[in-house]
Formats: C-alpha cells, structure tokens, sequence
C-alpha cells in the first residue's frame, strides 16, 4: 500500500499542488481499501409461482449470492447464469462457488455444527442453543448484515420469520388479512407488495399484483390455455436496488 502511495504521489507532484495531491492519495486509499471490504447487501427477493417468497439473496464479494429463507436457513449460494440469447433470463440454479468454503465444527453449539461458516470472506454466524425456540439455529448474521426476526408477541402467522436483514425492515401480511394473503410477504424497505384476493379468480388468488409501481396480470380459468400463467410484467424488476424474481 505503500508503495502505491509514493508512486501515485510522485506521478502528480510535478502538476498538482500538495494539498489538493494529499486529499486525491487519500481518496484513492479508501477507494482501494472498500474494494477489499465488500459491504454485503439485500440483492434479491424470489417469488416462486409468482405467490411464494422462495428466497432472499444477499450479496457479497465476486458477485456471489447466498440465499436465505424467510425463517434464516442458508438455501444456497453461488453466481447467477446469464442466458446467451435472452439478457432478461437467468438460470434459477446458481453456479457453484469455487472459493473456499468453511463449515462449523465440534467446537461450535451443537444446534449449529455442519452449518456453513463462511463463503469467500463473508462469515456466516448463528444463534446458539440457548436463545428463543424462535432464534435458535438461525442465521445471525452475514458479514456485516445483522438478521432480526419476530419473536413471540408478533401474529402468529409471521412468529419466527425475518424481521429485518440489515437496515431492510421486512412485513408481512398477517391472520388479520384476507386470506389469501395470510403469512405472503408485504413490504422490503419501503417497496411494497400486494396480492391479488381470494375473491379473485381461482387461479390467481394470492397471486402478485404489484411490486412498487410495477404491476402483473395473469391468465385466468377463463384463459384455457394458458391459465394461471404470467400474462403480463416483467420476470425480473430493480426497484430501490433490489432485484424482484417472479418466476
């Protein structure tokens, strides 16, 4: 580092004045030293039949995913596949991580030997056996991102589940909600997520009907061919910097 700093600093001697070159040095160091400290962050939120959260993504350095459930299991990590002939496609399996890989051992709580204990330089950590029947096992945290979860004074329906991942509050649709939207997910930051209702048609009941601003319509039983499927909104939308899948 220190040699990138003299040399850095001797390439600009000769027209940049010294207080301005100092600020410029400092500016490049903390460049390079967040290059080495990736912050991981909320990425992804996958709905699968476009009704069921079926994960949250986080990223972290590589550009590697680690996806989570809604109830803080590790489900899987690795790259996302880019199909050649379709930009807007990606593999729903990720591609495996070839870095190193740790596990928790003997030395760990025994709710948590087995379990990953970090991808590349992201470490995973859990709650141990003496926390709430609600928290224990469950992912911690991932690198620097610190999970939450509802405890036992929340509704029924969403006890157990994620609260927040990091600064992201999540909701949840409850028992006091229509029924077809019961335990779905409601809300990531400020993004929210509505549903189409159980008085809807059959096919599409608890189904998405928006994300933010972006709306989906789907065939219906009157639409033989293709009912229940996606009819129209898009398979893959960033808003507020996370990538909703509805797949």
């Amino acid at each position: 580092m220190q040699k990138l700093s003299l040399s850095f600093a001797g390439n600009l001697s000769s027209f940049v004045p010294y207080s301005r070159m100092k600020k410029i040095i400092a500016l490049v160091v903390i460049l390079f030293v967040s290059k080495f400290c990736f912050a991981q962050e909320i990425a992804q939120v996958q709905l699968s039949g476009g009704n069921t959260l079926s994960s949250f993504a986080i990223l972290t350095d590589y550009d590697v995913l680690i996806r989570i459930s809604e109830d803080g299991k590790v489900l899987a990590w690795g790259t996302e596949v880019q199909s050649t002939r379709n930009s807007n496609y990606y593999s729903p399996q990720l591609q495996p991580y070839p870095g190193r890989i740790d596990y928790y051992g003997v030395e760990a709580d025994s709710i948590n030997r087995g379990k990953v204990k970090s991808i590349g330089s992201s470490v995973i950590t859990y709650f141990n056996s003496t926390e709430t029947d609600l928290k224990k096992g469950k992912i911690r945290t991932i690198g620097r991102l610190y999970l939450d979860y509802f405890d036992g004074f929340d509704n029924k329906t969403i006890k157990g589940k994620l609260r927040s991942i990091g600064g992201t509050n999540l909701q949840y649709y409850t028992s006091f909600d229509d029924q077809a939207l019961v335990g779905k997910l409601k809300a990531v930051g400020n993004t929210m997520l509505t549903y189409y209702s159980s008085y809807d048609d059959k096919l599409i009941r608890g189904k998405i009907k928006a994300i933010g601003p972006i709306s989906y319509t789907w065939y219906t039983s009157l639409e033989t061919q293709y009912g229940g499927g996606l009819k129209s909104g898009p398979f893959r939308t960033s808003i507020g910097g996370v990538v909703y899948v509805v797949q």
